[in-house]
């Protein structure tokens, strides 16, 4: 009984509304919980505010800190996961190569992997959330929006000026591929945010090197997704002008 009202005075604390913590503790575990206490008490947020997206694999709530700045706090499932899934994209990257094979061991990998995904993005000047810190399965980022507001995905609000789209998009897939060596290898109008004309990628925890095994059949789904994208807009575009689009990128974006 006692650990019961301790673990519901904790989420009253953290997780003020209602319906926010219903689900927060209908989904996540007690070891989840001890991660976002230990985050909050770390400062790089006060209180969870409400639920801005839900998915199969995680929820990302939008969060507060004491100064009232925004957060976006991504939390992963440990029961639902699909681990044959993640397991693919953590398999074969050299960064991860002593992941234990259990479900919780391969979505803290996978959280790590998503933190350091969106560093390196920064680093390459493809515009992604400026991820703040992590803990387990638990992930702190910049929140994308307006106001307190979460922009929408590109799916839900097209950009209007379609060259801008086509030259930003070119950019992003050759600065992954020729600054960092990354693969994003799930890019689509899903996963970039419209951020008043500003497109930022998201959910970039199955992005590979390109020494993955299997990066080259990622980077050519990735090709495939956007080009589609594009000829909806209305450009004539192919996968191999596209791919030759970013080859043409190398000698200016190469480390």
């Amino acid at each position: 009984m006692k650990e019961e009202k301790k673990e519901e005075f904790s989420l009253m604390k953290f997780v003020p509304d209602d319906s926010a913590r219903k689900i927060f503790a209908k989904v996540f575990d007690r070891q989840t919980i001890e991660s976002v206490h230990a985050l909050a008490s770390k400062g790089y947020f006060d209180v969870l505010e409400f639920v801005i997206s839900t998915g199969k694999e995680a929820h990302v709530f939008r969060a507060r800190d004491r100064t009232g700045n925004f957060r976006a706090v991504k939390i992963y499932k440990i029961e639902t996961t699909d681990f044959k899934r993640m397991s693919q994209y953590i398999e074969g990257d050299v960064r991860f190569g002593r992941v234990k094979k259990t479900r919780r061991s391969l979505v803290y990998a996978w959280t790590k992997k998503e933190f350091k995904n969106l560093l390196l993005l920064h680093k390459i000047g493809v515009r992604a959330p400026l991820p703040l810190a992590f803990q387990n399965n638990v992930l702190v980022m910049e929140f994308v929006g307006k106001k307190g507001e979460a922009s929408p995905r590109l799916k839900e609000k097209p950009l209007e000026d379609v060259e801008k789209l086509h030259s930003t998009l070119v950019d992003f897939l050759a600065k992954m591929l020729f600054k960092a060596e990354l693969i994003h290898s799930d890019i689509s109008e899903y996963n970039i945010l419209n951020k008043n004309g500003e497109l930022v990628v998201i959910d970039c925890a199955q992005a590979v090197l390109n020494s993955h095994p299997e990066a080259k059949s990622f980077f050519e789904r990735d090709i495939t997704n956007i080009s589609n994208y594009l000829r909806k807009k209305g450009l004539k575009i192919t996968k191999e002008s596209l791919m030759d689009e970013i080859k043409a990128k190398k000698a200016l974006f190469k480390k």
